[in-house]
C-alpha cells in the first residue's frame, strides 16, 4: 500500500492550543476552542448541568497507581479513563482541555503502531471499513483520535489498552458508521429539498457507556462542521407529580412505582419534541430540549427546570437518541406475565411508544450484553459518582431495588431486541455491538 510508507514515521504530536474559553450561564457549562485541524469555525461542546452527565464520569475513571481510584468502593477494574480530581469534585472541567505530553517514552512510537491497532479491532467488519480504508484515511483516524483525547484530557501519545480500545475500536469506528448512515440518508433526497435531520437510536442498558459514547460522537460531530443535537429518554420521564400519580394509579406495581419502565415517560412531550427536532432543516430555527434532574427529590427524580434547558439551532444534521429501552417491542401477554406478572399493563403501555419514539429513529445502535445483572454494578458508580460530586443521590440499598424493577423488562424484552432488532428498524440502518464488562466492544461469537 503507498500509503503505508507514512507509517514507518515516529508520531509527532499535533499541538493543540491552550487558548479556549469559558463561560459559565445558568448551570450550562459551554467550552469554546480554536483549532485550525479540520474545524474552520470555532467549535463548541456543551455540558449541561443535569444528573445524566455526571453517569458519564463513572465510565470515565479509571484507577491508576498515580491517580485516585474515583470509585474505589465499587470496583471501578472496568473503567478506562483516569480520573481527574478536578473532574470529580465539579462534575465537569472548568479548566482549559488540551494534551499534556510526557517526557517519558510514549506507548504508541509510531503511526504504523497505531494502524496496526485500529486494524485489531472489532468492529472494522461490521461497518464495512478495510485495512487500506483505514490506511487511506489515517489522517483522519489521528484527528478523530486527537479530538477524543482533548475532550477527556486523555495524553494521546501515552495511553493504557482500555483507552486505546475505546478511542480507536469503539468510539471512532461508530463515529464513521454514523457519518456513513448521515450521508446515505442525504444522498436519499433531492438538491432542492430540504433535509431533515437523520435520528441514529441508541438502544443499550443503563450504565453500560451508551450516554457517553453519545458524547463524544456529539463532539466529534460539532469539531468537524455537524451540527447535532442529544436527547435521551430520561429526558421525557414524567414529572415527579406525574410520578405520583402514576404510583397512585397501580398500587401495589414495584414496576410503576418509580420511573423507568413504559408507562412513566411523557409521551406528548417526546412527540413534541422530535416532531420539532426533524424540522429543523433551515438557518434561524431554534427548539429548546427538555431535560431531566436525576438527582431531584434523593434520587428520585424530577423534570429539569425550563431555564436550564439547552437550545439547539438548526439546520441540524443529525439528531442522537439514547435509551435503555429505545425499541423495544410489545410482546405477547403470556411472554411477559412469565417473567413478572407486573408486566402486563407495561407492555400495554409499551404499545404507544412506537409513535413516540421509534417511528422517528431511521438508524440503530443496539449495545448487547450478556447479562443483564451488571447494570446494577453500572448503576452503582453512576450514583456514587454523583455523591461524590456533590449532587444527592441514591445508596446502595436503594439502587439495588432501583435497578430489580427493571430487570424484569431486561429479561423480557432483551432476547427479541437482539434477534430482530428495534421495532421498526431496517437491518441496512442497524449495528450491533456486543461489549464485556468493561463496556468494550468484543469480537462476536
Amino acid at each position: 500500500m503507498a500509503t503505508l510508507n507514512v507509517f514507518s514515521q515516529t508520531w509527532q504530536p499535533c499541538t493543540i492550543s491552550p487558548s479556549l474559553s469559558c463561560s459559565n450561564t445558568i448551570n450550562n457549562y459551554v467550552y469554546s476552542h480554536n483549532n485550525n485541524n479540520n474545524c474552520s469555525n470555532n467549535c463548541k461542546v456543551h455540558f449541561f448541568s443535569n444528573s445524566r452527565h455526571f453517569s458519564i464520569l463513572s465510565s470515565l475513571s479509571a484507577p491508576t497507581s498515580q491517580f485516585t481510584t474515583h470509585f474505589s468502593k465499587s470496583g471501578s477494574r472496568m473503567s478506562w479513563l483516569q480520573n481527574s480530581s478536578n473532574a470529580a469534585s465539579s462534575g465537569y472541567r472548568k479548566r482549559p482541555l488540551y494534551s499534556v505530553f510526557p517526557t517519558k517514552p510514549a506507548e504508541v512510537a509510531s503511526v504504523q503502531d497505531l494502524f496496526e491497532f485500529i486494524c485489531s479491532g472489532p468492529l472494522l467488519d461490521k461497518i464495512g471499513v478495510t485495512q487500506e480504508k483505514v490506511a487511506d484515511s489515517i489522517d483522519k483516524w489521528l484527528s478523530y483520535g486527537r479530538y477524543i483525547c482533548q475532550l477527556f484530557q486523555l495524553n494521546e501519545l501515552y495511553l493504557s489498552e482500555p483507552q486505546k480500545a475505546r478511542v480507536y475500536h469503539y468510539y471512532i469506528p461508530v463515529f464513521i458508521w454514523c457519518e456513513e448512515q448521515i450521508s446515505q440518508h442525504q444522498s436519499s433526497f433531492n438538491e432542492e429539498d430540504e433535509i431533515p435531520p437523520l435520528v441514529i437510536g441508541f438502544s443499550a442498558p443503563q450504565g453500560c457507556g451508551k450516554t457517553t459514547l453519545v458524547y463524544a460522537l456529539d463532539y466529534l460531530f460539532q469539531v468537524t462542521g455537524r451540527n447535532s443535537a442529544t436527547i435521551s429518554i430520561d429526558d421525557f420521564y414524567l414529572t415527579a407529580e406525574g410520578q405520583n400519580k402514576l404510583r397512585e394509579a397501580y398500587p401495589g406495581n414495584a414496576l410503576l412505582e418509580l420511573r423507568g419502565n413504559a408507562g412513566s415517560h411523557d409521551l406528548a412531550l417526546s412527540i413534541e419534541t422530535l416532531t420539532a427536532l426533524t424540522k429543523m432543516t433551515r438557518e434561524g430555527t431554534k427548539t429548546k430540549l427538555t431535560r431531566y434532574d436525576k438527582s431531584a427529590f434523593s434520587g428520585r427524580g424530577d423534570r429539569a427546570d425550563s431555564s436550564t434547558w439547552p437550545e439547539v439551532e438548526g439546520p441540524l444534521t443529525v439528531v442522537l437518541f439514547e435509551g435503555w429501552m429505545l425499541g423495544f417491542k410489545p410482546l405477547p401477554v403470556e411472554a411477559v406475565t412469565a417473567v413478572d406478572p407486573q408486566l402486563e399493563i407495561v407492555n400495554k403501555n409499551l404499545e404507544a411508544y412506537y409513535d413516540a419514539w421509534d417511528k422517528y429513529v431511521k438508524s440503530w445502535i443496539v449495545i448487547k450484553i450478556k447479562n443483564p445483572n451488571c447494570v446494577y454494578q453500572w448503576r452503582l458508580q453512576a450514583e456514587i459518582a454523583m455523591r461524590e460530586a456533590g449532587k444527592p443521590g441514591m445508596s446502595d440499598d436503594e439502587v439495588r431495588d432501583f435497578v430489580s424493577r427493571y430487570l424484569p423488562a431486561y429479561k423480557a424484552y432483551l432476547p427479541t431486541l437482539y434477534s430482530e432488532g428495534p421495532n421498526g428498524s431496517d437491518p441496512k440502518h442497524l449495528l450491533t455491538i456486543e461489549i464485556d464488562e468493561g463496556r468494550n466492544p468484543i469480537l462476536a461469537t
